[in-house]
């Protein structure tokens, strides 16, 4: 099944008494009157403010007639990104957090294996204080490395019980305990977003600029273009497409037939719109044709061999090359890449994300529906020095001052205001193309994982919570290539050249936890190793042999509990949907 969703973005910081400040409209965070659509995805009002309850104290941060609160530093674990370690109080953001709490986070990164590392901690039973176990938060709760927030909410985290209380009934584990925070909370209106964070299949600007800025939509289409361009230019050396198959992000390549036949990113599972059925693609045609697709092409020189043997890294490096002309992943997943390729000023070189279908008469669903993701979050484990300190931070950081600083960042550094907007000047947006600037900020490391508003949420003010999110802010923060091409296709933004997303109130399937040791979840890691063994083969068969190694994988597809695996999944998205409509 696919994992994951996760993502992105931020900013941080302005002087007032020496001491810096969120950029923001409106710093009187006690009248958020915004409206929450909760988890009806939209459709019903639930009065959740979100405006933030200063919970003082010696983690929310020093009231004003109290001195700053001793100094601590608590270790943090992120599995769900690779990027730099770092200790907040060094970057902008988190020395602000600091003399406001005295709380500083040494923040550790995943290198190598998730589930290695993860299961490390499960066998030693020591732990990080705080801890973002990525697809792994199943087994950390089954083995009791997480701490029940229940009491600690109740008693010490107003903001918690404002922001995430609407969500409680899907939060709960089957003990009644809240174990993790997760990180989609809506809090305010729904704001689309002006970037495709989700699934696309993204092709290099240079070539749809030679080819005449061609309409591209079927998957023959778009592959026929990078085709062409690579017989135009046979001495350069070009890559015509390239995969992401490492480790847990193998379903950048294994859901790709899902997207294609219009449905989305729900992991493993296609559902029936009307019936709520669950059907698993992996043995669809779908899948066979998508596998032989490439196979087609990797015999024409088209298809990146290496695919199978590259690493995270290594497949972002082929990316900023300027080599690759194509690719399908989720944009979250290459923004750090992208942000490098704007950087070195090649427009040529940027990528356009399309919604490419199988078949023309195909309504594509790449963009994300309103969700909840109730099975990623952060949690204090068992491990933690101070669970009450480390509550109180995290109910700190959901005051809508310190959302906004998360997400936009320094006043006159990195944001403006303008008659009440939040926006950026042309500067600031330039300096935000540099990965070592958002790190130094802290927007890197504040972005995301942590307690946090959904980035699709407004504040009280009426601004978005994400710049990405920020209407008047979208063209300005396009590179002049993209602006150009978006002008070529007779858009304003790039959402407009994928269609809009139905409503799907389970959505997504992945989210939906599998009980620990299941054949239900015996059945998924089973299938995750077979897809592992066979589509590589199936990728790069030699002549005359696709058609027997995929019978064979089929075959063994078959052994396994298909149909009581989709038998749970139907059952378990019904109990979700009635879950998230209030039935």
């Amino acid at each position: 099944m696919a994992k994951k969703k996760i993502l992105l973005i931020s900013l941080a910081i302005v002087m007032v008494l020496s001491l810096l400040a969120a950029c923001s409209g409106n710093n009187n965070s006690s009248n958020n009157s915004g409206n929450n659509n909760t988890v009806n995805n939209g459709t019903s009002n639930s009065n959740n403010s979100g405006g933030s309850t200063n919970s003082g104290g010696d983690g929310g941060g020093a009231a004003a007639d109290n001195p700053p609160p001793d100094p601590v530093t608590f270790t943090y674990f992120n599995a769900g990104a690779s990027r730099n370690d770092v200790e907040t109080k060094d970057t902008m953001i988190g020395k602000i957090y600091y003399e406001k709490t005295g709380v500083n986070v040494a923040i550790e990164h995943l290198v190598g294996d998730v589930a290695q590392k993860i299961g490390t901690f499960i066998a030693s039973g020591e732990y990080p204080d705080i801890l973002v176990p990525d697809t792994e938060i199943d087994k950390v709760v089954d083995a009791g490395g997480f701490i029940p927030l229940n009491d600690l909410i109740e008693e010490h985290a107003p903001n918690i019980k404002k922001v995430y209380g609407p969500y409680f009934n899907l939060m709960k584990h089957s003990d009644g305990n809240i174990y993790f925070l997760p990180f989609d909370p809506l809090v305010g209106e729904y704001k689309g977003d002006f970037i495709i964070g989700q699934g696309a299949f993204w092709i290099q600007h240079r070539v749809l600029k030679e080819l005449g800025y061609p309409k591209l939509k079927t998957l023959d289409e778009y592959f026929g273009a990078i085709r062409e361009y690579v017989n135009k230019h046979p001495d350069e050396d070009l890559i015509g497409f390239t995969s992401l198959t490492d480790d847990w992000q193998f379903f950048a390549f294994s859901n790709v037939p899902n997207h294609l036949m219009g449905y989305p990113n729900d992991g493993g599972v296609q559902i029936n719109m009307e019936t709520m059925e669950a059907d698993d693609y992996t043995d669809n045609e779908e899948t066979r044709r998508w596998l032989k697709t490439v196979n087609d092409l990797y015999h024409e020189g088209l298809f990146d061999e290496t695919s199978f043997v590259n690493n995270y890294d290594q497949y972002l490096a082929r990316l900023t090359s300027g080599r690759v002309l194509g690719t399908f992943v989720y944009g979250w997943q290459v923004f750090d890449a992208f942000r490098n390729i704007q950087a070195s000023g090649n427009g040529d070189l940027e990528y356009m994300p399309l919604p490419i279908v199988m078949e023309a008469n195909i309504k594509d669903q790449y963009i994300d529906p309103p969700s909840f993701v109730n099975n990623r979050g952060i949690g204090i484990t068992t491990s933690a020095k101070d669970p009450v300190r480390i509550i109180k931070f995290f109910d700190f950081l959901l005051e809508e001052e310190n959302q906004i600083m998360n997400q936009w960042g320094i006043e006159g550094e990195t944001c403006v205001v303008e008659n009440g907007r939040l926006t950026r000047t042309p500067e600031q947006i330039e300096k935000l193309r540099s990965n070592a600037y958002n790190e130094q900020v802290g927007l890197t490391y504040f972005g995301y994982y942590w307690p946090m508003w959904s980035q699709a949420s407004t504040t009280s003010d009426g601004n978005a919570v994400s710049p990405a999110r920020q209407p008047e802010l979208a063209s300005d923060s396009y590179t002049q290539s993209e602006r150009d091409f978006l002008a070529a296709y007779g858009v304003k933004a790039f959402p407009e050249l994928f269609a809009t997303p139905d409503d799907r109130p389970w959505y997504p399937a992945w989210s939906i936890a599998l009980e620990s040791g299941s054949r239900e979840e015996v059945f998924t890691t089973r299938k995750d190793e077979l897809m592992k063994r066979y589509f590589p083969r199936l990728a790069l068969a030699a002549p005359g042999q696709f058609d027997a190694i995929w019978d064979e994988f089929v075959r063994e597809f078959n052994k396994l509990d298909v149909k009581l695996y989709e038998e749970t999944m139907t059952r378990l998205v019904r109990e979700k949907a009635a879950a998230v409509r209030g039935n």
